[in-house]
């Protein structure tokens, strides 16, 4: 298979994405000769196989979650059924109000389902515990404590000694690459920094999976570029599986083994797709046929295309002076 776009179909990409509209740019690319989603190189199908022979770290079975409001109960999700190994990293993508963060709370403890189960290592999830770690997409720091101090309560609450917890707690901002700012304050640090933060103390914990629920959706892209890419070099330097909760399909894309999608009203699972880029993974490869075909499949599950769309007429309203009518253009 090949891991670069001809320059000619590049080219038909920029002409073409250049004349449209934002919101048409993903019918551009499904005209394109790509491969199916479902299509692996030899080297990406023997990772999935080697994957699979792994132990199996998360268990979610029959889950399900339903509210009750004045105005009746709300099932937010559905029968949901998938399993996560060892070292695996996981996203979880769908659309608006689709359960994600509702997920992601129960599989950290924070809410209980009202049916099925979650199994962690086989036992079952019932409260928060220090073998998840929680990073979420505000920056959940102590504002009164140094970053060091930060990352050494959750080691001290284990019982830790204050030598021992300060020993390990460098090492972990030293994995995060934030040596220079061990006394800084919260406040002092960028949204990026805090997040960085935020990992090493989750980490620091020793979980055995790390949940993440949306934690780079405050950054400016920029800032998210880098921390995706030090999230992955974080994630291929320790034993730590990850499940990752986002709304960005390159994301998803760039990060991930298996992508979980969603339905929405309830959330169910849509598909499990095996990521078919290969790894090591890098912003280049989001022109690569692999990438593109995966996109395509997610766009299509997540933005199913209504048949009736195109014929609804467009109205475009062109505001005037004030105190003039509105005048509607076609």
């Amino acid at each position: 298979m090949s891991e670069s776009i001809p320059e000619a179909i590049l080219d038909k990409i920029s002409k073409t994405t250049s004349q449209l509209k934002p919101q048409t740019e993903s019918q551009a690319v499904s005209e394109l000769p790509l491969p199916s989603y479902l299509e692996q190189s030899d080297a990406v199908a023997k990772r999935f196989e080697k994957l699979k022979r792994r132990e199996v770290i998360l268990e979610v079975k029959g889950l399900n979650k339903q509210f009750d409001t004045p105005q009746g109960a709300v099932v937010a999700l559905k029968d949901i059924h998938f399993k996560t190994h060892r070292r695996e990293f996981v996203c979880v993508i769908g659309p608006s109000g689709c359960g994600k963060s509702t997920l992601i709370r129960t599989l950290a403890g924070l809410e209980s389902p009202s049916s099925g189960e979650v199994l962690l290592d086989g036992k079952p999830v019932f409260e928060p515990g220090p073998d998840r770690g929680m990073v979420f997409q505000g920056y959940t720091l102590f504002p009164w404590l140094t970053i060091k101090r930060n990352v050494m309560f959750g080691i001290e609450m284990q019982g830790a000694s204050r030598a021992t917890a300060e020993s390990e707690a460098l090492q972990w901002i030293d994995l995060v690459g934030l040596n220079d700012f061990i006394n800084a304050y919260p406040h002092q640090l960028s949204g990026g920094m805090k997040q960085r933060v935020a990992i090493a103390r989750a980490l620091a914990n020793k979980p055995r999976i790390l949940l993440m629920d949306e934690p780079f959706g405050a950054l400016d892209a920029q800032t998210r570029s880098k921390m995706q890419a030090n999230l992955l070099e974080i994630w291929r330097n320790i034993d730590i599986t990850i499940l990752f909760i986002t709304h960005d399909l390159d994301e998803a894309i760039y990060l991930a083994d298996r992508i979980l999608v969603l339905k929405a009203h309830p959330g169910e699972v849509n598909e499990l797709i095996e990521v078919s880029v290969p790894r090591p993974r890098s912003a280049q490869q989001s022109i690569s046929p692999e990438f593109l075909a995966t996109k395509l499949r997610l766009e299509e599950l997540i933005h199913p295309k209504d048949d009736d769309e195109d014929a609804l007429p467009l109205q475009m309203v062109r505001m005037s002076e004030v105190g003039d009518d509105v005048e509607a253009v076609e």
